[in-house]
């Protein structure tokens, strides 16, 4: 009984721990205290984090754009080495 109690605990008081250091433990904590969050706060933050989100957004499309590029320029190599090996002259 003592094992499973012990198990509970641990377990338990790590999911504990994890929530309240997490965002959501930091909003439940600011409620608790009475600080509510006006929904300018939360507006600003929010187009913040838009803005931030979009701007890694158009990074990421044009590093995979230049990948894409690569990837055909190097199928293009390959493709003429294997014709030019396929039609030069037997030795």
């Amino acid at each position: 009984m003592e094992d499973i109690l012990a198990i509970v605990l641990l377990f338990g008081g790590g999911t504990v721990a994890a929530v309240a250091f997490s965002p959501i433990g930091r909003a439940l904590a600011d409620r608790i205290r009475g600080k509510v969050a006006s929904s300018e706060d939360l507006g600003g933050e929010l187009a913040e984090h838009k803005e931030q989100t979009g701007a890694e957004l158009d990074a990421l499309r044009q590093q995979v754009g230049e990948l894409a590029e690569r990837l055909d320029f190097a199928e293009r190599m390959l493709s003429k080495q294997k014709d030019a090996e396929r039609l030069a002259p037997p030795r």
